[in-house]
């Protein structure tokens, strides 16, 4: 029977030394949000009774990720790095009020899925007083083995360095994440002790003496990709082709098109509508969203925006945050965007730059047009009316309004707001002068001559 909903507890105070990095290790990101965010986010898809996240010493911008990701989360410090269970105790306020089950989960960890925890909490409404995640490893060296009778009871977890020889030929392993319903847990965590090569408090010793209790302990298994623990920058990018991988294969079972995923690398709230196209060579940042039938040539870059249906953009285009393209709109190759709404139909097919304005609808942008957006302090507003054509090679000094209909012709450098269905010029004069560049070549081949003299 299931019981109440569980405390999950996230361990986040590793120093991460092999990441050779100022940042914290579980600040380094997959697809552009950071391990510990992806774990704070699968908890809070859980109900649960509460999340308690572990940290160590001085840990000031783990605590700020918290609370920006999981507000109502708790924060705990585990004040000197003596193991596992110790880090679990370091939130013993947290256990203390808590009654029901334990789901330990890792911030290093970043792939494990919602479908696992349920497996996990299954197995404990299953009977297990304690559920262990196990994998199959490809290459269990270093791993902790899962010491089992049958498939699913386990015995005992052993450390590598504290394996035998045939403990050693075991390819079932420890992934570090466990689920406990012990009506003492706090008591079992408190006998756990530290006689190892180590001399930590190792987490999984409370199999044995849980088992000793009575307790039943069983193995959950996942695939060794989902509970891939990352330590070095080598196994950071692991983890992002694994998430990748994942989310290509996401995206195109919803309907969308990816011409050549493995060049296409999406972020973790990257929103694609259905019969969308992406060619190769595409990028995307945080918070793009992109509605049915747009389709993304090859090698644009997309962060913070959104896009209308039936849009097309680049090759080549980039768009900034605040990029908000409505229907049918059209970015072509070379074009920047940032923090501009482009009404529905209006284009933008060449080498421009537009920045902090609106563009109404059927305008057409066009090629080298520039807003002129910042004066070295503030950054000023663009607007052009429905239907204005602004002529290619024009620079546009904002703030500065364009109304709809008008005109501006190529070249102009525009300071003033144009009436709706005006034309704007802004040239100086033409001025020819005939044999002017046979007299200029002459004048210049005879100054050549001299100096090589």
């Amino acid at each position: 029977m299931a019981t109440a909903a569980p405390l999950i507890v996230i361990l986040a105070a590793g120093k991460g030394t092999r990441m050779k990095s100022a940042v914290p290790k579980v600040l380094h990101k997959v697809a552009g949000r950071t391990m510990l965010g992806h774990v704070l986010a699968l908890a809070q898809t859980v109900e649960s009774a509460g999340i308690a996240v572990v940290v160590g010493p001085g840990m000031d911008a783990v605590r700020a990720e918290v609370a920006k990701v999981a507000p109502a989360a708790r924060v705990f410090v585990q004040e000197r790095q003596a193991g596992t269970a110790d880090a679990v105790l370091a939130a013993r306020p947290a256990l203390e009020e808590h009654s029901g089950d334990v789901i330990v989960l890792y911030a290093d960890t970043p792939l494990i899925e919602a479908g696992t925890l349920a497996a996990l909490r299954a197995a404990l409404d299953a009977g297990s007083g304690l559920a262990v995640l196990g994998f199959e490893a490809r290459d269990a060296t270093g791993y902790g083995r899962l010491i089992t009778v049958g498939e699913a009871t386990l015995l005992a977890i052993r450390e590598h360095k504290d394996s035998s020889p045939e403990e050693r030929k075991i390819t079932l392993c420890n992934s570090g994440l466990l689920a406990f319903r012990l009506p003492d847990l706090l008591g079992v965590l408190g006998r756990i002790g530290n006689a190892n090569s180590n001399r930590e408090f190792y987490l999984t010793d409370a199999v044995e003496i849980a088992r000793s209790d009575g307790a039943r302990a069983s193995v959950v298994r996942c695939h060794e990709d989902e509970v891939l623990g990352v330590n070095s920058r080598a196994q950071l990018a692991v983890a992002e082709r694994i998430w990748q991988d994942r989310a290509r294969q996401g995206v195109m079972a919803e309907g969308a098109t990816l011409t050549a995923p493995e060049t296409v690398f999406l972020s973790y709230d990257t929103v694609i509508g259905r019969d969308v196209t992406i060619e190769p060579h595409v990028v995307f940042g945080p918070g793009v969203s992109i509605a049915d039938g747009a389709e993304i040539k090859a090698f644009c870059h997309i962060e913070g925006a959104r896009i209308g249906p039936g849009a097309r953009i680049g090759p080549f285009a980039r768009l900034r945050p605040g990029a908000a393209l409505g229907p049918d709109v059209h970015i072509g190759n070379f074009v920047e965007v940032k923090n501009v709404a482009v009404g529905a139909g209006a284009k933008a097919n060449h080498l421009s730059y537009l920045g902090d304005g609106t563009v109404g609808a059927g305008a057409n942008i066009g090629a080298g047009t520039i807003f002129c957006n910042y004066d070295g302090f503030f950054k000023h507003h663009t607007e052009i009316g429905e239907g204005a054509f602004i002529g290619s090679n024009s620079s546009l000094v904002a703030p500065v309004k364009i109304g709809g209909g008008a005109y501006v012709g190529s070249g102009s450098v525009i300071t003033k707001d144009v009436a709706p269905g005006s034309l704007a010029l802004e040239r100086s004069t033409q001025e020819e002068r005939p044999e002017w560049a046979a007299k200029f070549r002459t004048l210049m081949a005879r100054r050549k001559a001299a100096m090589t003299k």
